[in-house]
Protein backbone atom coordinates (compact mmCIF):
# COMPACT_ATOMS: atom_id res chain seq x y z
CA UNK A 1 0.00 0.00 0.00
CA UNK A 2 1.30 3.50 -0.80
CA UNK A 3 0.40 7.12 -0.16
CA UNK A 4 -1.04 7.29 -3.73
CA UNK A 5 -4.34 5.92 -2.46
CA UNK A 6 -4.98 9.25 -0.68
CA UNK A 7 -4.72 11.27 -3.94
CA UNK A 8 -2.66 14.06 -2.40
CA UNK A 9 -1.90 17.15 -4.45
CA UNK A 10 1.19 16.43 -6.62
CA UNK A 11 3.28 18.95 -4.68
CA UNK A 12 2.40 17.26 -1.39
CA UNK A 13 3.02 13.82 -2.92
CA UNK A 14 6.48 15.00 -4.04
CA UNK A 15 7.21 16.19 -0.50
CA UNK A 16 6.12 12.84 0.91
CA UNK A 17 8.60 11.09 -1.38
CA UNK A 18 11.33 13.65 -0.62
CA UNK A 19 10.83 12.99 3.11
CA UNK A 20 11.51 9.31 2.44
CA UNK A 21 8.01 8.08 3.22
CA UNK A 22 7.23 5.05 1.06
CA UNK A 23 4.10 3.58 2.62
CA UNK A 24 1.72 4.77 5.33
CA UNK A 25 2.16 3.50 8.86
CA UNK A 26 -0.85 1.86 10.53
CA UNK A 27 -1.88 5.09 12.31
CA UNK A 28 -1.63 7.01 9.01
CA UNK A 29 -3.54 4.33 7.15
CA UNK A 30 -6.37 4.42 9.67
CA UNK A 31 -6.62 8.19 10.04
CA UNK A 32 -5.72 10.10 6.86
CA UNK A 33 -8.87 9.25 4.88
CA UNK A 34 -11.10 10.09 7.84
CA UNK A 35 -9.40 13.45 8.37
CA UNK A 36 -9.51 14.24 4.64
CA UNK A 37 -13.27 13.66 4.70
CA UNK A 38 -13.62 16.21 7.51
CA UNK A 39 -14.19 13.81 10.38
CA UNK A 40 -12.83 14.53 13.85
CA UNK A 41 -10.40 12.01 15.17
CA UNK A 42 -8.47 11.21 18.31
CA UNK A 43 -5.46 8.96 17.82
CA UNK A 44 -3.19 7.22 20.26
CA UNK A 45 0.04 5.54 19.22
CA UNK A 46 3.60 5.17 20.40
CA UNK A 47 6.33 7.68 19.59
CA UNK A 48 7.76 7.23 16.11
CA UNK A 49 4.65 5.77 14.51
CA UNK A 50 3.89 8.71 12.21
CA UNK A 51 1.15 10.49 14.16
CA UNK A 52 2.37 13.96 13.21
CA UNK A 53 2.32 13.22 9.48
CA UNK A 54 -1.05 11.50 9.96
CA UNK A 55 -2.68 14.83 10.82
CA UNK A 56 -0.33 17.23 8.99
CA UNK A 57 -0.80 15.69 5.54
CA UNK A 58 -4.62 16.03 5.52
CA UNK A 59 -4.34 19.57 6.88
CA UNK A 60 -1.93 20.50 4.08
CA UNK A 61 -4.22 18.90 1.48
CA UNK A 62 -7.23 20.84 2.70
CA UNK A 63 -5.24 24.09 2.92
CA UNK A 64 -3.72 23.80 -0.55
CA UNK A 65 -7.20 23.48 -2.04
CA UNK A 66 -8.74 26.33 -0.06
CA UNK A 67 -8.74 30.09 -0.02
CA UNK A 68 -5.35 31.67 0.78
CA UNK A 69 -6.32 34.48 3.17
CA UNK A 70 -5.97 34.64 6.91
CA UNK A 71 -5.12 32.07 9.52
CA UNK A 72 -6.67 28.76 8.47
CA UNK A 73 -5.25 26.15 10.82
CA UNK A 74 -4.13 26.09 14.42
CA UNK A 75 -2.28 23.19 15.98
CA UNK A 76 -1.99 23.30 19.76
CA UNK A 77 0.83 21.34 21.41
CA UNK A 78 1.62 20.91 25.11
CA UNK A 79 5.35 21.70 24.85
CA UNK A 80 7.62 24.05 22.94
CA UNK A 81 9.65 21.09 21.70
CA UNK A 82 6.61 19.32 20.28
CA UNK A 83 5.41 22.55 18.68
CA UNK A 84 8.78 22.92 16.94
CA UNK A 85 8.73 19.27 15.84
CA UNK A 86 5.28 19.71 14.33
CA UNK A 87 6.38 22.92 12.59
CA UNK A 88 9.42 21.11 11.11
CA UNK A 89 7.13 18.38 9.78
CA UNK A 90 4.81 20.98 8.27
CA UNK A 91 7.81 22.70 6.65
CA UNK A 92 9.08 19.44 5.15
CA UNK A 93 5.74 18.07 3.96
CA UNK A 94 4.48 21.51 2.92
CA UNK A 95 7.56 22.59 0.96
CA UNK A 96 6.79 23.91 -2.54
CA UNK A 97 3.11 24.43 -1.67
CA UNK A 98 3.29 28.15 -0.86
CA UNK A 99 1.77 27.46 2.55
CA UNK A 100 3.38 29.07 5.59
CA UNK A 101 3.73 27.92 9.18
CA UNK A 102 5.17 29.36 12.36
CA UNK A 103 5.28 28.51 16.03
CA UNK A 104 4.10 30.75 18.84
CA UNK A 105 4.89 30.01 22.48
CA UNK A 106 5.53 31.71 25.80
CA UNK A 107 8.78 32.52 27.53
CA UNK A 108 10.42 34.34 24.62
CA UNK A 109 10.13 37.77 23.02
CA UNK A 110 6.75 38.30 21.38
CA UNK A 111 7.79 40.75 18.64
CA UNK A 112 9.56 38.20 16.41
CA UNK A 113 6.64 35.79 16.81
CA UNK A 114 4.17 38.50 15.82
CA UNK A 115 6.29 39.33 12.77
CA UNK A 116 6.53 35.64 11.76
CA UNK A 117 2.80 35.12 12.15
CA UNK A 118 1.78 38.02 9.91
CA UNK A 119 0.59 37.03 6.50
CA UNK A 120 2.07 38.76 3.52
CA UNK A 121 -0.41 40.87 1.55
Amino acid sequence: MSFKKFSFNPRIAANIAAAGYTKPTPVQNQSISKILSGKDLIGLAQTGTGKTAAFVLPILQRLICGQRRGLRALVVAPTRELAEQINETIAALGARTGLRSTTVFGGVGIQRQIKNSRLSP
